[in-house]
């Protein structure tokens, strides 16, 4: 071969090399390669082949350092939380704003949308778009102390909140408990060791973080379902094909039975002895407090009013008669 040739075939080997539609993407998950949420990334992968992609898997028990990486661009996409990646999308971020889906049927209505094309612009945001949205379950309060189930009571309380979250310390404030600030990675730990009295996840990290170990005999998981939890993916749009986010987001969409029975199976396995429910009188003003932290959290900026209105249409389509209907503060 001679040496015009030799130029030639490493050239040619150097492109596809570095390829732009060869990608690596950030997954959290807390059980890394073992988890629910890689094994749901490991088929997009393979169906992402259809779209001209070639996507990488890097698992990442840390939340925070799978977001770090992406932000720096050691990775071109990232599958996170979506109290996470509110910053950087607050369209999507919004949907897990407190009270602001209380239902499956409303969860399942909320992730459909995701891949309507007329909210395609939404998808994008300070360099990123949103090409994933599924269910991580409710978030619920995990308490030490199942007694304590009224706002007086609850203000007594040392509270865990994710220390790059200003919504749950604010909230938490809201109400008079003590906001104890820590990472994602701590909240097990915090909790079973009496750090902090609650905690506020969704079920399928119950088992995942050992919370068990803290909820005791005394302790419980409210089923008050204070904020529909979502697990995002988003990307560089310019190291994927163009058109990749729809075909990606539609993906999603025809996954949204299989996350919603793997949430239901999870919930299901735990003990029923730990679910406590909120006394039929005490749950209005619950939502009631929910809502005026979300619409004051919608006026500072935290979340995005289009999809506040959004939400507020689907709620009210599942439960015409429910009291905020007819208001127009929201």
């Amino acid at each position: 071969m001679n040496t015009k040739m030799r130029f030639i075939v490493a050239a040619t080997f150097t492109a596809i090399a570095t390829s732009p539609y060869a990608q690596t993407i950030c997954v959290f998950d807390p059980l890394g390669s073992q988890g629910d949420n890689y094994s749901l990334m490991k088929d997009y992968s393979v169906a992402a082949k259809q779209w001209g992609a070639d996507i990488s898997l890097k698992p990442y028990p840390d939340e925070k350092l799978a977001a770090a990486d992406y932000k720096s661009g050691k990775c071109d996409g990232a599958a996170i939380t979506s109290i996470r990646s509110r910053s950087i999308n607050d369209f999507v971020g919004t949907i897990s704003a407190p009270t602001a889906i209380v239902s499956r049927e409303q969860t399942k209505t909320i992730l459909a949308l995701m891949g309507n094309t007329k909210l395609a612009p939404d998808m994008l945001s300070n360099g990123s778009e949103v090409v994933g949205v599924s269910s991580l379950g409710f978030a619920y309060i995990v308490t030490r102390d199942r007694s304590v189930n009224t706002l007086p009571e609850l203000a007594k309380l040392r509270f865990g909140a994710l220390s790059f979250d200003k919504v749950q310390k604010l909230v938490i404030e809201r109400i008079g408990g003590t906001a104890v600030l820590m990472e994602l990675s701590e909240v097990g730990s915090k909790f079973n060791s009496g750090q902090v009295d609650a905690v506020l996840v969704p079920a399928v990290a119950f088992k995942p973080l050992e919370l068990n170990k803290g909820v005791g005999t005394k302790g419980a998981i409210v089923t008050f379902p204070v904020a529909l939890m979502t697990y995002n993916v988003l990307i560089n749009p310019d190291m994927f094909p163009e058109g990749y986010g729809q075909k990606s987001r539609n993906w999603f969409v025809s996954q949204i039975d299989r996350q919603m029975a793997t949430v239901a199976k999870i919930e299901k396995s735990i003990d029923p002895s730990y679910w406590s429910n909120v006394p039929t009188n005490i749950a209005p003003g619950y939502f009631k407090l929910m809502r005026e932290a979300r619409i004051g959290f919608t006026k500072e900026g935290v979340y995005s009013k289009k999809m506040n209105g959004i939400l507020k249409k689907i709620r009210c389509r599942q439960d015409p008669e429910n009291y905020e209907c007819p208001l127009k503060d929201e």
